[in-house]
């Protein structure tokens, strides 16, 4: 694998903005803009890109966040896209491993992703990286807020 993983900036915008479109999150280049500028004012949060030869080929967002009930924090993979062109090639990989990295850097205990039920591909890869199924054990809850 030839990709190098780096942290992104906001020239990377109408890629990453690409890249979000093929994992069925489509966004305007000036949305992910915005987007940049608030995950780069978040502590312990940072989007990773794999960069081969000049051409993102990867995004990959994570962030931590503190445990009440014991002492650490945990941390979670929020996204994460491969170009369709190159899957397969250990893009993936790459970026979980530098995401891991990460997160043990921030001295976070856990890490966690979560995917679409639908996306069974995605489930066999996270699972050959030694991540477990865990909803069986757990339920995962969403109440929308609303917008402003």
């Amino acid at each position: 694998m030839g990709a190098d993983v780096r942290e992104a900036g906001p020239a990377d915008a109408p890629r990453i903005a690409e890249l979000l479109g093929q994992l069925g999150y489509p966004a305007s280049h000036e949305e992910v803009a915005r987007r940049l500028q608030y995950w780069a004012a978040t502590p312990n949060s940072c989007i990773l890109l794999a960069d081969e030869s000049g051409l993102v080929v990867g995004c990959l967002s994570v962030h931590a966040v503190p445990y009440l009930e014991r002492t650490g924090c945990w941390a979670r993979i929020e996204s994460l896209v491969v170009d369709t062109t190159v899957r397969g090639r250990g893009v993936g990989r790459a970026l979980v491993a530098a995401a891991e990295s990460t997160a043990s850097g921030w001295g976070c205990l856990d890490i966690e992703v979560t995917s679409s039920r639908t996306r069974a591909d995605a489930h066999r890869f996270y699972a050959r990286l030694g991540y477990t199924d865990v909803c069986d054990r757990s339920g995962r809850f969403i109440k929308p807020l609303g917008r402003t």
